[in-house]
């Protein structure tokens, strides 16, 4: 142990590597994940969606290993995957306690798939790793490409029902007696929560999601209850997150993942200190005026 720690230098050429190519698309594959899962974090939190979107990252696993023993693209099968058990948690999971059941049913059948081909894919062991931890110094262009997809759908739909989403998600009981159509956007809420998770299992990986999705979202929340605010500071946080990952990681040449973790912690506990107990602000607004429907 003492000996590793002893191997980790300081790279004097640090900044000349943060110019190259692969630093580059992993400074904005990582900047669009974080703009996506920021603007979903106040949603995840609100309407209790912490374990779900846990899930579907393991959900997803049984889809990359899939993808790798088929020859198929590893972005693809994690889509489908997380597409595909968010669809189902949102069918079958409509109150939270259901909603749960259906989630540990789906985890726990999509983690045995994940078992079966992670084993018959053992000659793919390093890429497996990176589904489990995350390799963000790996992103390509198209998967660039695919991430800037992935993120205009994100920001574009919020766009269109963040005002009923909001509603639907503090008092989903009223907002339904209002008209508002809160079954359909949970499953709209579920599809961009599953494209979100997809970019960022390739970010930070299955097991360490929470940074980038739940973390900077729960540390806005301290700061502010207004869901304009949150999400905005929900991205500036994930921002500068995966921002100071990247600078420290190239420092010391040691993987990103832990540094993007470390600082979304940070942030949190620091906050929290600041913050206290006492003075926390509920991540579950009363709307002022809701929407009404059409």
């Amino acid at each position: 142990m003492t000996a590793a720690l002893a191997a980790v230098e300081f790279q004097s050429n640090w900044f000349q590597v943060l110019q190259s190519p692969f630093l580059r698309n992993a400074l904005i594959g990582g900047s669009l994940v974080a703009i996506a899962a920021g603007l979903l974090g106040y949603f995840v939190i609100t309407r209790q969606n912490a374990f779900a979107a846990h899930a579907l990252a393991h959900i997803g696993f049984p889809g990359a290993t899939g993808a790798l023993l088929i020859g198929a693209p590893v972005t693809l099968g994690l889509a489908v995957f997380c597409v595909g058990g968010g669809l189902l948690i949102g069918l079958f999971g409509r109150k939270v306690a259901d909603r749960e059941m259906a989630t540990g049913t789906i985890l726990a059948l999509a983690t045995a798939l994940g078992v079966l081909f992670a084993s018959l894919a053992s000659a793919n062991a390093s890429t497996t790793t990176s589904v489990l931890f995350g390799n963000l110094l790996a992103v390509t262009t198209d998967q660039l490409m695919i991430f800037g997809a992935f993120t205009a759908a994100v920001v574009l739909t919020l766009a269109v029902l963040a005002r009923p989403l909001v509603f639907a998600s503090v008092d989903p009981a009223v907002a339904e007696a209002r008209g508002v159509p809160v079954r359909a956007l949970g499953l709209a809420f579920v599809v961009l929560l599953a494209l979100t998770i997809t970019m960022a299992v390739q970010v930070v990986g299955t097991l360490l999601l929470f940074a980038l999705v739940v973390t900077p979202a729960a540390t806005a929340l301290r700061l502010t209850a207004r869901p304009a605010r949150v999400a905005a500071f929900a991205v500036g946080l994930a921002l500068g997150s995966v921002w100071g990952g990247l600078v420290l990681s190239t420092m010391v040449n040691l993987p990103p993942s832990f540094f993007i973790v470390g600082l979304a912690v940070l942030a949190w506990g620091t906050v929290l200190a600041i913050a206290g107990r006492g003075s926390r602000r509920g991540a579950a607004p009363a709307l002022v005026d809701p929407p009404h429907p059409h």
